[in-house]
């Protein structure tokens, strides 16, 4: 690609030694001084491509960050300075022209990848920070998704439409960000959370095919993978089931993942929840390693240790994990699983022993001979592993375990490689709340598993056996994003909002133009979002998608850069018609 413009000729990291010869003109930023005499300095300037060394008079005052475009001829280095790391190592300019653009001052800290700088400074100063290579890989490729993203939906038939930012209010998973009205003092708009029911309106409207790379915001604490405002490939199709859905979805991600990888995944299993939930203890499991839960209830079944009679007994198995752990180590394991809700954890060493391996140290001593036996086979243990076991409820043990398993064997964020996966047969109710109605575990436009339809007219217990049409597509224990068929039958409609203690009412005031919309005729349509903040942090091995923003918010919410979120003036607030109460006391 020609990036020349009418100020440069070529870019600095371009230059090779097939442009010996040549007169350039290069801008960018210096990025390094290096005096060389009395009169002789090295300068090297950077721009987004990489950095080309240049020679020019020591009389120039050209410090760091300077932006300045030199001019000269293109000289191979003398053999004995080359410099094999760096894609221009073999030449350097010999400058005759120095115009300098812009003065200026010392940066408020080292642009080198080496130092660690406090993430406040870094957000404060970001257009200093977007100049490392880091960030601009980060962004470059971000941009590269993206673009891959759009060829493999449009390539597939699918429209791009841009839903609005000035929404009502709807029940989501989070919190709403709302937007005063100043046309009607009182009333407000919302932020998107997602563009849900719009899209679903599209298909009604016949656009068959829909996607958007959308702009979402949710008023939800922040960590690692989430932030207030994000983005996401969010689609939707007409006449699918979940088997055209994935087709499409895989299409797209195995697109961008070549587009930055260069290599093509071409395999993305499934695994139901509960599977996921028996074995990984969770709903996006990372299945780069081992370390599987086991299920151990029917080997305490008729046991004398009270630690272990418990409706549920699970196991895991850390390969070496005597030579590992320390018994402070595992002291604060103990601990950490009593933070995460159990009542305790139960751990062995598995050593030689007369016969064979045997169970020792830790709650060994309350296990009889057989149970420890079976405890060995069960976990497939040999001399020199750990085993750790938690007896509770089963949603309790499956949790903790599924931590500690994360806590003990999780590899950095993309080493093994990518390993995408299919989480399919989410349960339509995740629990039974007040007067045993049940709590949705999706939007309550999720159509059940057809094979489960009738549990629906059993209602109690029988409820939480029923499956949906929703799924998740994860990577290395990140959920990417999460879809559904949706419901189009009025009649099971009906019945979900039954269920919930939605009335026709309260289903007019919170749905009524969806609901309006589909009695004009709603083809079956299912669709799906992931996040591409998500992706792209994966593909660039990054664990904090702050990382793959341009302009992030702090852990804390706050955006250092421009102090948001921050008072607005009295007359603003009048005008609005808003006043700010006293902080409670």
């Amino acid at each position: 690609m020609d990036l020349s413009t009418s100020r440069r000729t070529d870019m600095c990291g371009e230059l090779t030694a097939a442009d010996v010869g040549r007169t350039v003109s290069v801008c960018g930023w210096v990025d390094r001084r290096r005096e060389h005499g009395e009169h002789l300095a090295f300068i090297d300037l950077r721009d987004h491509t990489g950095i080309v060394q240049c020679v020019v008079d020591g009389s120039h005052d050209l410090r760091g960050e300077y932006v300045a475009r030199l001019t000269g001829a293109v000289r191979l280095r003398p053999a004995d300075t080359a410099n094999a790391d760096l894609a221009t190592g073999a030449v350097e300019i010999e400058v005759h022209e120095i115009e300098i653009l812009a003065e200026a001052e010392p940066p408020p800290f080292p642009l080198d990848e080496r130092t660690d700088v406090d993430e406040t400074i870094r957000l404060r100063h970001r257009y200093v920070d977007l100049r490392k290579e880091r960030m601009q890989r980060n962004l470059r490729t971000r941009a590269a998704v993206n673009s891959a993203l759009r060829r493999g939906m449009e390539s597939q038939g699918f429209v791009e439409v841009e839903t609005p930012m000035l929404i009502a209010s709807t029940p989501e998973g989070a919190r709403d960000f709302v937007v005063p009205s100043r046309k009607e003092p009182g009333s407000f708009y919302a932020l998107p959370q997602s563009p849900q029911l719009f899209k679903q309106l599209c298909m009604v409207g016949g656009i068959d095919r829909y996607y958007q790379i959308a702009r979402c915001l949710r008023d939800e604490d922040l960590r690692a993978d989430r932030q207030f405002e994000f983005m996401q490939l969010d689609c939707e199709a007409s006449f699918v089931g979940q088997e055209d859905v994935f087709e499409f979805v895989s299409h797209a991600v195995a697109e961008a993942t070549e587009a930055v990888t260069g290599t093509r995944p071409v395999d993305f299993p499934r695994i139901t929840w509960l599977d996921a939930q028996e074995r990984y203890g969770s709903d996006k499991p990372d299945v780069r390693f081992a370390m599987e839960l086991v299920e151990l209830t029917p080997v305490f079944d008729a046991t004398e240790a009270r630690v272990f009679q418990a409706p549920c007994v699970k196991g895991i198995r850390m390969e070496g994990g005597v030579d590992a752990l320390s018994r402070n180590q595992i002291d604060g394991l103990v601990d950490t699983c009593k933070r995460w809700g159990a009542k305790g954890l139960a751990w062995m060493k598995v050593v030689d022993g007369d016969g064979g391996p045997a169970l020792d140290a830790g709650v060994a001593k309350f296990l009889s001979a057989g149970e420890s036996s079976a405890v060995i086979a069960a976990l497939d243990a040999v001399p020199g592993d750990m085993v750790f076991l938690v007896a509770d409820e089963r949603p309790v043990v499956r949790h903790v375990l599924g931590l500690l398993r994360l806590e003990l064997g999780r590899p950095p964020v993309n080493e093994g490689g990518l390993h995408f996966l299919w989480v399919v047969d989410f349960p339509l109710f995740e629990a039974l709340g007040d007067g045993g109605r049940p709590v949705p575990a999706h939007h309550p436009f999720t159509m059940p598993h057809p094979d489960d339809v009738d549990l629906l007219e059993q209602g109690g217990d029988a409820l939480l056996e029923v499956r949906s049409q929703a799924y998740d597509l994860v990577c290395n224990g990140w959920e990417l994003g999460s879809g559904s068929i949706r419901i189009h039958r009025p009649d099971i409609q009906s019945r979900i909002f039954e269920l919930l203690g939605i009335g026709e009412e309260e289903a007019r005031a919170k749905f009524g133009f969806l609901l309006d919309a589909f009695r004009f005729g709603a083809p079956p349509h299912g669709g799906f979002a992931f996040g591409t903040d998500r992706l792209t942090a994966l593909l660039v091995g990054e664990s904090n998608i702050r990382e793959v923003i341009a302009f992030p918010k702090t852990q804390s919410g706050a955006d250092p850069l421009t102090n948001a979120p921050s008072p607005i003036d009295a007359a603003h607030l009048e005008e609005l018609g808003l006043r700010i109460l006293p902080p409670a006391t």
